[in-house]
C-alpha cells in the first residue's frame, strides 16, 4: 500500500542543509493501523507530507498503491490527493460558511461527481460517523469533537485507499479525544488504512503499530504483540 524507500528531503540553509528525512524507508500494508509519533522537529510532518502527497521527496521512491508518485508534478499529485487520500487534521479545517453536508460533498465536487450523488455519498458518510443528523449545521454549531467526525467523514467520502490524520485529537479535551480515536480504531476494524500521525505517545500506544523519528531518521518500528 505504502512504500517509501530511502527517503531524503533536503533544505538548503545558505551554506549548510537541512535533513528534515534522512533516508527512511517505511512499509505500511493494507489495511494496517500505524502511529508515526516524535517530537516537534523531529521529521513526522514532513513524512506526512511526503506519504500525503502534498510535498515530495528530494530523494528516494514512493510508491502509493503500486504507483511510483514521488517523481510526480503537483497537478498529478493532486490527482493522487483526491482520489487515494483521505485526510483528517487537527483544526477540522472546515469551511464555516458551509452546510456540514456541503462540507462532506467538497472533496467529491472536486472530482467532477454529479450532485444527486455526490449528496447521496456525503449522507452515507455522515451516517458512517453517526452524525447525518447534523448534516443542515454549520460548523460553529458544533461540538469539537463532532467537527473531528464530520472531518473524519469528509476523509472517508470518497472512499479512499489510505486516511492520514494529523494530530486528530490534538485540539480535543482528552475524553472527546479517546472517542475519536476509539473512531479511527473502528475504521481500521471495518479494513481501512489509518496513519495517524502524533507528538503524543499516549494516543501512539493505543495504536497496533508504533513508528517512531527522531532527526529525520526513524529510530524504531514495533508492531504491538496483540496486533501480530
Amino acid at each position: 500500500m505504502i512504500n517509501l524507500t530511502d527517503i531524503y528531503k533536503i533544505y538548503s540553509d545558505g551554506d549548510s542543509e537541512i535533513r528534515a528525512l534522512d533516508g527512511i524507508s517505511l512499509h505500511v500494508a493494507k489495511g494496517e493501523f500505524v502511529s508515526i509519533v516524535g517530537s516537534s522537529g523531529s521529521g513526522k510532518s514532513t513524512c506526512m507530507n511526503i506519504i500525503g502527497c502534498l510535498d515530495v521527496p528530494t530523494k528516494g521512491t514512493y510508491y502509493l498503491n503500486g504507483t511510483d508518485v514521488s517523481t510526480m508534478r503537483e497537478k498529478e499529485l493532486a490527482h493522487i490527493r483526491n482520489q487515494e487520500l483521505g485526510f483528517v487534521f487537527q483544526q477540522y479545517n472546515l469551511i464555516p460558511k458551509l452546510s456540514i453536508l456541503e462540507n462532506v460533498e467538497l472533496p467529491l465536487l472536486y472530482r467532477g461527481i454529479p450532485s444527486g450523488k455526490r449528496r447521496q455519498m456525503a449522507m452515507e458518510s455522515l451516517d458512517r460517523v453517526g452524525i447525518a443528523d447534523r448534516a443542515k449545521k454549520l460548523p460553529s454549531q458544533l461540538s469539537g469533537g463532532q467537527q473531528q467526525r464530520v472531518s473524519i467523514a469528509r476523509a472517508l467520502a470518497g472512499n479512499p485507499s489510505v486516511i492520514l490524520a494529523d494530530e486528530p485529537t490534538g485540539a480535543l479535551d482528552s475524553k472527546t479525544g479517546r472517542e475519536v480515536l476509539a473512531f479511527m480504531r473502528q475504521l481500521h476494524e471495518d479494513g481501512t488504512t489509518v496513519v495517524l500521525i502524533t507528538h503524543d505517545n499516549s494516543i501512539a500506544q493505543e495504536i497496533p503499530r508504533i513508528v517512531r523519528i527522531q532527526d529525520g531518521k526513524i529510530i524504531s518500528d514495533i508492531v504491538k504483540e496483540d496486533a501480530k
